[in-house]
């Protein structure tokens, strides 16, 4: 009888890291791309005549396969909408986290010295604050807006991408090729650009992949609190919201919304977890 080596028992558990999570992941994309083109009813548009009715009721010969919120409106098209939104902040903000986070780990790590020490000390700055509290006190002076949770999520989301770009560049500026380019008279600007800064996109990309799961929550808890995206427009974290307060006599309000933020967080973390074994790299 063959036996499984240690080695191949772990590879079948990262295997199913991504064939469960890449299912979720996918499915919940697949909502966002193609839903409104299979399920195209307004989710905004109310009937009280409809309100709070179940899953697979119908109403005036329309078909709600999610059932119906306070207002009468289509849960399946708000899930929709609120999906869509969702990831357009979430995505938007963790890309300024990224590019923001890598130029200061970058600057940090290669110049060295007091940049490197100034730096260092506002992530450690930015770490010792809780994110939740920092945004919803931004949220409650400037005001909720799309465009503020974004920048909000983005620019506190940083730090973690400029300790690990920082990490990364004081390994490979210490490698030959930058050591030559440096004496071919290679201006530094070329030397970030064109030889470090390539040699430290796929950690930023993987963690990226990790702190989704971070900004999904945070996104939805912000409109959880009533202090994201305002009413009538649908993100994930304000249909939960909306919906607490029936919880008792229509729990699909809430169920289905959260299922969504579920499979959204599950299916990210666990192909980040899978990218961090194929790539080798290390997420302190």
């Amino acid at each position: 009888m063959i036996r499984a080596t240690p080695t191949r028992r772990r590879r079948r558990g990262f295997t199913g890291d991504v064939l469960v999570g890449a299912p979720l992941l996918l499915a919940v994309l697949a909502l966002a791309a193609i839903g409104p083109v299979l399920w195209p009813p307004d989710p905004i548009t109310a009937d009280i005549a409809a309100t709070f009715k179940p899953p697979m009721a119908v109403v005036a010969g329309a078909l709600h396969p999610l059932g119906t919120d306070q207002l009468g409106r289509d849960l399946l098209a708000r899930i929709i909408a609120g999906t869509r939104l969702s990831l357009v902040i979430v995505l938007l903000a963790g890309t300024i986290a990224v590019i923001l986070g890598t130029l200061l780990g970058l600057v940090s790590g290669f110049f060295g010295g007091w940049t490197d020490r100034i730096v260092m000390r506002l992530v450690d700055i930015q770490l010792s604050i809780p994110f939740i509290l920092l945004i919803l006190l931004v949220v409650a002076v400037v005001g909720p807006s799309i465009l503020n949770l974004v920048l909000i999520l983005g620019v506190t989301g940083w730090a973690i991408f400029a300790r690990m770009a920082r990490a990364k560049t004081l390994e490979v500026k210490a490698l030959d090729f930058v050591r030559a380019a440096r004496a071919l008279g290679v201006p530094t600007a070329g030397i970030l650009f064109r030889h470090v800064l390539p040699n430290i996109l796929t950690p930023q990309i993987v963690l990226m992949t990790l702190d989704l799961p971070r900004l999904v929550v945070l996104e939805a808890s912000v409109g959880f609190l009533g202090l994201g995206v305002q009413p009538p427009t649908a993100t994930l974290g304000n249909l939960i919201g909306e919906g607490r307060s029936y919880i008792l006599m229509a729990d699909w309000i809430v169920l289905y919304p959260g299922l969504v933020i579920a499979a959204l967080v599950v299916g990210c973390n666990l192909v980040g977890d899978w990218l961090i074994r194929r790539t080798n790299v290390r997420v302190d």
